[in-house]
């Protein structure tokens, strides 16, 4: 910074008086930005008021750069935010636009609060419960509280509870997924979707596991997922399109579609499928690769049950067709396992007792299979010439291959022509031998993943995740590694389909591997917010990879929620009962701030407006 002549400098002004020390000059401006940069960004800021010379000084960018990375804790190599237009800016909006304040907390729930969701505008947002209900709010009230309008219980359809919610592209319908009470209520689900403009119940789709907890691929499609065990470690997972209602004049019409089938080893099963629209690739909300950074309506009648899942005939034809195939290839009926019922604790409980020869000689079955009956892979699928700018649309899930504990992301490409129920049921093209279809790439994330979520822009996955040790070698499927308390949030480039950066590390968990639960995430432009079993949830700055606030509880924060109108409005949900609001002390400020008197437009109208009112009180 250039110093400046002494005929130059202002005087420190107070009660509009010069004041100078000893009658002398001011001190030089350098000097000023030598004392300012150490101290504290508060103190600077107030000294700031002193003077109009102590004002230029504490808005030098050179000072708040080197307050910037030395309160925040960056290292220097990470450049400013490319939206930023100064360092001070900078410096103030994770200083003051972080929704960490609590505003109101709702306490309509009556047990867990499981998960939150907004709708696409911000206007309204869901929440699911361990009380079987789902709730929906209100965020636009004039006095900026948010209020319940609406309730719905789901026990009069078996449910025992509602875990995930999600509203359609255009906010009229909502996804509900739920634990269905039924015969498998180890492991069955259930999928209801509502009319948001009366509230009522379209159609309810089998879920099966219910983990796979369901999601839209659009505003009339929804996904959900089925399970066949065809073995006591193999099994086979069947993802489902379905409409999200029955149209009156669609008798012929179908209304499911089978989107994949895919093989499961090691007991493991496909969870939490998501749709990322990659339609912004090439203009990202926010570019987490330093290095590029520099360089560049429903129809209303009764609800209608799709039963997706085979019945059990046709479950038993599928395993004849299986062993027909084997006793080709030379492999004895003999040696195959027995079927048994679908679940997860059946499986953890029924597996431990099998003979670590046996689950070896099934695994190597089911990869024999896999390699004779899986379609072929398609290496330009998700591939991108120069120049290409098509709209892709992924599934993305939670997998594995060496263990039943989900450590893999799996990611399959939708078509075009599959985003509709219309064509034929299968809507497959494959030859007559192929069973299974291939994924199109899998990131192993070396850990029990525990939750996922989408940048707004869908071109970042976040995952939580808690970390095997390292060099861990599973020598049984059924045996996974002990994993970390601490929570690892890794960041997934979906363009390049790698992982970016280093992990963000500073929420916690303390279930064990058999145990371990479901803690939703949610990304905003330029934060990313996640729950945690250490009773706070926690909030990060995307771009500089840091933790800026910690919101507490009093028990177990399952799910946050940005709103997508203003990220500076934030929800989390917990096991006790309770959905706690956060807004940012700006926005808090200026809630409480006085009002100013509307001014009259102009003087003549309103000595004109006031003459009036003399002359009618006269009257009076």
């Amino acid at each position: 910074m250039r110093e400046r002549s002494s005929s130059q400098m202002s005087a420190p002004i107070v009660n509009g008086q010069d004041v100078r020390m000893d009658n002398g000059p001011a001190l030089p401006d350098s000097l000023v930005l030598e004392i300012f940069l150490r101290l504290p960004h508060d103190t600077v800021l107030s000294a700031g008021l002193a003077c109009r010379q102590w004002l230029a000084v504490s808005r030098d960018e050179f000072l708040w750069r080197e307050l910037f990375y030395s309160y925040y804790r960056i290292p220097r190599s990470v450049p400013r935010h490319p939206a930023a237009l100064s360092w001070y800016r900078e410096f103030k909006r994770l200083f003051d636009c972080i929704p960490c304040v609590e505003v109101q907390t709702l306490k309509e729930h009556h047990d867990q609060v499981l998960h939150l969701a907004f709708s696409h505008r911000g206007h309204r947002f869901s929440s699911c419960s361990k009380d079987c209900t789902v709730k929906l709010w209100d965020t636009e009230r004039p006095d900026g509280t948010i209020t319940m309008v609406h309730s719905s219980s789901m026990r009069q359809f078996n449910w025992g509870y509602t875990q995930f919610s999600q509203f359609n592209g255009d906010d009229t319908l909502l996804l509900v997924s739920g634990v269905y009470l039924g015969p498998h209520h180890s492991s069955s689900g259930e999928i209801a979707v509502i009319n948001l403009e009366n509230y009522t119940l379209l159609s309810r789709v089998r879920n099966k596991p219910y983990d796979v907890f369901g999601c839209w691929l659009n505003e009339t499609h929804l996904i959900s997922g089925n399970l066949h065990w065809i073995g006591n470690m193999t099994s086979c997972s069947v993802l489902w399109l379905n409409k999200a209602f029955q149209d009156v004049e669609s008798e012929n019409v179908n209304v499911v579609k089978r989107l994949f089938k895919i093989q499961n080893i090691n007991a493991s099963t496909i969870r939490t499928v998501m749709v990322a629209h990659c339609r912004r690739h090439d203009s990202p909300d926010l570019l987490l690769d330093y290095e590029a950074q520099a360089q560049s309506q429903p129809l209303s009648h009764q609800p209608l049950l799709f039963d997706l899942g085979a019945t059990d005939s046709e479950e038993e034809e599928e395993d004849e067709e299986r062993r027909r195939e084997m006793r080709l290839q030379g492999l004895s009926a003999a040696h195959l396992p027995q079927l048994t019922p679908s679940g997860l604790e059946h499986v953890i409980q029924g597996r431990h007792s099998e003979a670590p020869e046996a689950r070896e000689l099934e695994t190597k079955w089911a990869q024999l299979m896999a390699r004779a009956h899986t379609k072929a892979p398609d290496p330009n699928v998700l591939s991108s010439a120069p120049g290409d700018e098509e709209d892709k649309t992924y599934l993305l899930f939670t997998t594995g291959s060496l263990t039943y504990s989900p450590h893999q992301i799996g990611i399959k490409r939708i078509m075009p022509d599959q985003m509709t129920t219309s064509g034929p049921v299968l809507g497959e093209e494959r030859s007559t031998d192929e069973f299974f279809d291939s994924l199109d790439h899998v990131i192993d994330i070396h850990g029990h993943i525990i939750g996922m979520g989408l940048s707004p822009d869908h071109r970042y996955l976040y995952v939580n995740s808690r970390a095997w040790p390292a060099g861990c070698v599973i020598s049984d499927p059924m045996s996974p590694p002990p994993i970390a308390e601490e929570i690892d949030l890794h960041v997934i480039d979906l363009k390049s389909l790698r992982e970016e950066r280093r992990s963000l590390r500073a929420h916690r968990a303390f279930t064990p591997n058999d145990e371990c639960f479901f803690i939703f995430l949610d990304v905003s432009r330029d934060f990313v917010a996640s729950g945690a079993e250490d009773k706070h949830g926690y909030i990060w700055d995307r771009h500089y990879n840091i933790c800026l606030a910690r919101l507490q509880h009093d028990d177990v924060v399952n799910s946050v929620a940005f709103s997508p109108a203003d990220q500076e409005l934030l929800l989390s949900a917990s096991d006790d009962s309770t959905i706690k609001v956060w807004r940012s002390p700006r926005m808090v400020r200026l809630a409480h701030a006085p009002r100013p008197r509307p001014r009259p437009r102009n003087l003549l109208s309103w000595l004109g407006r006031n003459k009036n009112a003399t002359s009618n009180n006269g009257e009076l």
